[in-house]
């Protein structure tokens, strides 16, 4: 979307479960009552445990992610487990591994980098545990029952015209990226490029990686701002490294002079965005995907196909501003 059309793209909203917050390691829940009249046809042959295994619940983003996926799994008649691999992929085998010798019925991923987890998704299916894909993608398709992520190109061109236009589409600026091994990094880089390629007033002076966390994305931005003690705008890969961006900006008593845009929608932007400390945020539906690829696995476990046409699913994303962002509560927008 470009900057004749983003304003007018029509988004897809999202409904927040608030859930208490489940920790890193692997933990069973005892399963939610539910009323059976709003169940599923087939949630009688539910049963057993859905192992939900995410990156970090310390990040508002994934600790939705996973209170979403257990309260949905749940209601549905499951137990669960919950477990953090923290982006690394050889923890993420070992978790894998371990829901594998427990006999689960199924499991809910979202994976440690689109190669690295490629051959534990198929050693899991090899034995019979369907497994369904959220936020991110694996590079290969035929494995995984569903991959479901939020359409980051759209949402990241949406972010990108917001951001140019409140730069008045001049001036210099730097990028925080996020983990390198996560496709979602670049394809939200690629997204940003390809609305701020449009205005060459507006310059790239530099870059880091700053693995979508917000210590390393302050730490980031302050080596930026060494370099570049003028820059007139910041762009991250997500919410917490912008958020550490704001905060070298306020150190160095700067961030009235500078730009800054997110991507998640997580509360600590949203106040940023109504603070006027970021312009604005991008809320990736993560509730909406959750909750579609628990009732997706459900459907294989129960049936043997997840009820869709498509392995690969995209959601499209919400432009936060300050226009919105009051409407924006810990990932659920209102009406």
């Amino acid at each position: 979307m470009f900057k004749s059309l983003v304003t007018k793209s029509v988004f897809a909203g999202a409904v927040l479960l608030s859930l208490a917050a489940c920790g890193g390691t692997s933990t069973e829940t005892a399963p939610a009552a539910s009323d059976a009249s709003s169940a599923p046809a087939s949630s009688a042959a539910a049963g057993g445990t859905i192992a939900v295994i995410t990156v970090d619940p310390s990040n508002p983003y994934w600790k939705a992610e996973v209170d979403t996926a257990v309260a949905a799994a749940e209601k549905l008649g499951y137990k669960t487990t919950t477990a953090a691999h923290n982006n690394k992929p050889d923890e993420q085998n070992t978790l894998m591994e371990t829901a594998i010798n427990d006999g689960v019925k199924g499991i809910v991923l979202d994976p440690a980098g689109a190669d690295e987890s490629v051959a534990v998704v198929k050693k899991a299916v090899d034995a019979g545990i369907p497994v369904v894909l959220v936020n991110a993608e694996i590079s290969e398709t035929g494995i995984a029952k569903a991959q479901i992520v939020s359409n980051n190109a759209q949402g990241a061109t949406a972010g990108a015209e917001a951001w140019a236009e409140a730069m008045k589409y001049k001036g210099t600026y730097v990028e925080l990226l996020g983990k390198p091994s996560d496709n979602n990094a670049q394809v939200r880089s690629d997204g940003y490029k390809s609305v701020i390629s449009q205005y060459p007033d507006l310059k790239s002076v530099g870059k880091e990686i700053a693995n979508w966390d917000r210590q390393e994305g302050q730490e980031k931005m302050e080596a930026l701002l060494s370099k570049n003690p003028d820059v007139d705008g910041v762009i991250a890969g997500n919410d917490e490294m912008a958020l550490g961006a704001i905060n070298a900006l306020k150190e160095a008593k700067k961030l009235d002079q500078v730009k800054v845009l997110g991507f998640d929608g997580n509360q600590d932007a949203a106040d940023a965005v109504k603070a006027g400390e970021m312009v604005a945020t991008v809320l990736q539906p993560i509730v909406t995907g959750t909750e579609k690829a628990v009732a997706q696995l459900h459907s294989v476990i129960t049936t043997g196909e997840t009820g869709v046409a498509d392995e690969k699913q995209a959601i499209d994303c919400v432009l936060i501003t300050k226009e919105n962002a009051d409407k924006l509560d810990n990932f659920v927008l209102s009406n």
